[in-house]
């Protein structure tokens, strides 16, 4: 599952680098930019969870 987060953080990252390189494409940068910070949110949440339950 981790390897799964760290593969979308950086597809995630390469969008956004390449809409806001090319101008035309500013919409595809702010889509990035949207889906790494749920893709992060979304990995830290599991990560607390799965934490949470192997110490009770």
């Amino acid at each position: 599952m981790l390897i799964l987060v760290i593969v979308l953080l950086v597809l995630w990252a390469i969008l956004s680098v390449v809409g806001f390189a090319i101008k035309g494409l500013l919409w595809l940068a702010i889509i990035g930019v949207i889906l790494f910070v749920a893709t992060l949110v979304i990995g830290l949440i599991r990560r607390a969870a799965v934490r949470r339950r192997t110490k009770a």
